[in-house]
């Protein structure tokens, strides 16, 4: 035997779920495996069914997660090599607002044959929008009321969160809101199927549950809101919260079978995929803000201060970890962004070329803006193709590129969306400065790592060193150390993290020209940004033009 110990993450991402096996003693990752939803995001139709959805839907299946448990988890093991039995933790992270209505025992109501046909039954995937009315409506009241709690939320609620959902489902399906015993967490969820308990992990909680000094928002100001949510806290959300790295309970005999580990290891308290990460990062300490690059981007920060940032996520007191204030902020499309690009607005001539030296067309297209001088493709561009969650919150926004002549060429375009979306970004950053946050260090992790030119546009836009995670899994990685912690193999996440977490510091670091250069630039974002996001409500009445009204009848 050779007296190491192991643990395993599993990171539950937009379109699949992650394993990873990990060395306690040093972090080391010893294996992967991957998992693909069968189902992926539903957005246009229920499966096996005729009924369609509106615009801004995304569901997915519960049993899709069910099934990462029961291949990446025993495939990952096989892969490392190592015996099951010096297996001592089992830690998750989930895609976060993400919102499964279940019976009391657990079950999804999307399971029962007598809600296959209803599409609020189904779990709400964190960019489900539909609900930006109802976030509309919150925060209109909580604003009238002048709830303290608004302030930590930037002063308004995202229509990700859980409360907006919630109240879309009693709005437009009262029937399933009153069928539903619980209103989940998918990150909570899935360790309850692992561990058979269920525990509201703080993060969570705090982040996207409007909890905040202990309490949720009153039964009053629920009923203000609608008379009928005035029990929605004490009916379908309240539970046990546990704090990150804690256990939330030990494997079952159900889930060891599904996932070959041995019955009777410690769960982990759940967390969310972005905050999870800043272990994997060993960036636990003050003003080390992270940034997690893939479809979107959550930026994510711990704090020794509390201050009222305006457009924030959230700050929660241990959302991130024990002891200090955790700030996030995101941008709701990233990589979504360039992923659309490059399938609607790349001519043939450079798929041929692509194609012909075997590149993918992102590979290509970032080859050739990389040959460009800052700025000189005359444009700038808004990056909110998926809305705008920070600094604006609103899911309504849309995309912009300004600039564009008849010169203008794809791979123009392309690097503006690149620049644009480290604007955003930067954007964040004064925001969080201005208001008495500092932040010291921009560490990246993700998969738009691999993207170097992008690494060095946001050095160079946001004129900060950056650091980079080196692990291509770094939630599961991060969800990993949580494990370690709850296994008592470390006294704190803290600790856990600085044995098993790393990241390269100053990877990348701002070329004084090229800052120089995007100064002017980002001025420019900057009067497009408050011109779009402030100035006019034209988006939201292009929105109304392009999409009438397809509010779903509620259902009896």
């Amino acid at each position: 035997m050779s007296g190491e110990k192991y643990t395993v993450g599993v990171d539950f991402g937009t379109l699949s779920g992650r394993a990873l096996v990990v060395r306690v003693s040093d972090g080391r990752e010893l294996a992967s495996a991957e998992h693909s939803y069968a189902h992926g995001v539903i957005t246009e139709r229920l499966p096996g069914s005729e009924v369609r959805l509106p615009p801004q839907w995304a569901l997915q299946m519960p049993g899709d997660y069910l099934d990462v448990l029961r291949t990446a988890v025993p495939e990952a093991v096989v892969r490392a090599g190592v015996d099951p039995t010096d297996i001592v933790g089992i830690g998750t992270d989930f895609t976060a607002c993400t919102m499964v209505p279940v019976r009391a025992d657990g079950t999804p109501l999307s399971d029962l044959e007598e809600f296959h046909d209803r599409p609020h039954a189904y779990v709400k995937l964190w960019r489900h929008h539909s609900p930006q009315p109802q976030a509309d409506r919150i925060n209109a009241v909580a604003a009238q009321r002048r709830e303290y709690w608004l302030a930590r939320y930037g002063g308004l609620i995202s229509s990700e969160w859980e409360f907006a959902k919630a109240l879309e489902i009693l709005d437009e399906d009262p029937a399933v809101y009153h069928a539903m015993d619980h209103f989940v967490e998918a990150a909570d969820w899935i360790v309850w199927q692992l561990s058979g308990s269920y525990v509201r992990n703080a993060c969570s909680a705090g982040y996207k549950g409007i909890r905040q000094d202990g309490r949720y928002p009153s039964r009053e100001f629920l009923a203000s809101v609608r008379p009928e949510f005035a029990g929605f806290v004490t009916d379908k959300l309240d539970h046990p919260i546990g704090q990150l790295g804690e256990r939330a309970g030990y494997l079952t005999e159900q889930a060891a079978q599904w996932t070959g580990l041995p019955s009777g290891i410690p769960v982990a308290v759940g967390n969310v995929d972005a905050h999870v990460t800043v272990a994997a990062a060993d960036a636990m300490e003050s003003g080390q803000l992270v940034a997690i690059m893939g479809t979107s981007t959550c930026h994510v920060m711990n704090a020794e201060v509390l201050r009222e940032v305006p457009g924030m996520c959230g700050v929660v007191d241990g959302g991130i970890g024990t002891g200090s204030w955790g700030y996030e902020a995101g941008q709701s499309g990233v990589g979504d962004i360039f992923g659309w690009f490059v399938d609607n607005c790349v001519p043939e001539s450079h798929q041929v070329e692509a194609r012909r030296r075997d590149l993918s067309l992102h590979e290509y297209l970032t080859e050739l803006a990389g040959r460009q001088q800052v700025g000189e493709h005359g444009l700038v561009a808004l990056d909110w193709h998926s809305g705008n969650r920070s600094v604006l919150v609103d899911h309504e926004l849309s995309g912009v590129m300004i600039g564009q002549t008849l010169a203008t060429t794809c791979v123009d375009m392309y690097r503006a969306l690149l620049e644009a979306t480290a604007f955003g970004t930067r954007m964040i950053v004064e925001t969080f400065v201005a208001n008495g946050v500092p932040v010291t260090e921009l560490v990246v992790a993700g998969g738009l790592l691999k993207n170097k030119l992008l690494m060095q546009i946001y050095a160079d836009a946001v004129g900060l060193p950056l650091s980079v995670v080196p692990s291509t899994q770094a939630p599961a990685l991060g969800s990993a150390i949580h494990a370690a912690t709850a296994a008592g193999e470390f006294s704190d996440v803290r600790t856990a993290a600085k044995q098993m977490g790393r990241r390269h510091r100053n990877a990348y670091t701002p070329i004084p020209a090229n800052v120089a250069a995007y100064e002017q630039l980002y001025r420019e974002y900057v009067t497009a940004y408050d011109w779009f996001g402030r100035g006019n409500d034209m988006m939201r009445r292009l929105r109304r033009i392009g999409s009438p009204e397809t509010a779903m009848e509620p259902t009896s």
